[in-house]
């Protein structure tokens, strides 16, 4: 079997439901991002998943990300790891896009990057490494992290550029899978949310 990578985004906090950038500021889950991150273990705990007893586990170390780990289950099993982080988003972070627009009118993040954070091209790195990681041996893994630094993973394991990330939106206790298709690298499912709606 080739390797696959399961994608989980933290559930909700403040911050994301009012649309700040947060990168490296410690947020904690809102009590729906804990809804969230339960259901989501129940998802997993479930056929096609069956609990993933093999899968390797990683997490950002950020308590969000962490605290969805931990709520969906797999906390015992979790390796954190820095290079999961958020995008370090500099000047910006804790800004709206509409607080950064009324000051750079048209700036995109996936195209102009932002000032005193991380480059586009740090962040690619990263997320390579990671997608080197998952393709390291014949077993799934599962990593519980954030959105700018999930979808740059996304473009980077389907050998885009990681402005490809602008185009693939991922929701708060989202699931996605990276996997393959006739031997290319492709995408078996991106920001499903369906276990949150029961």
């Amino acid at each position: 079997m080739a390797p696959r990578i399961l994608l989980a985004r933290h559930g909700q906090t403040e911050w994301s439901l009012s649309g700040k950038h947060t990168g490296r500021t410690d947020i904690p889950l809102l009590d729906e991002g804990r809804r969230g991150a339960k259901l989501l273990g129940e998802r997993l705990r479930r056929a096609p998943w069956s609990g993933l007893p093999d899968v390797e586990v990683r997490t950002s170390p950020l308590v969000r990300a962490r605290e969805t780990c931990d709520i969906a289950g797999f906390g015992d099993r979790a390796r954190e790891w820095d290079t999961l982080m958020e995008v370090d988003y500099g000047a910006y972070e804790g800004l709206t896009p509409a607080e950064i627009h009324a000051t750079r009118p048209g700036w995109v993040l996936w195209r102009d990057g932002v000032p005193e954070g991380e480059t586009l091209d740090q962040v690619a790195a990263r997320a390579d490494e990671v997608v080197e990681w998952a393709r390291s041996a014949d077993r799934d893994v599962l990593v519980f992290a954030h959105g700018h630094i999930l979808r740059s993973i996304g473009a980077r394991w389907l050998g885009l550029p990681v402005g490809f990330g602008a185009r693939i939106r991922l929701s708060p206790t989202s699931l996605s899978v990276l996997g393959w298709a006739y031997g290319e690298p492709a995408i078996e499912a991106w920001n499903e949310t369906g276990h949150l709606e029961g």
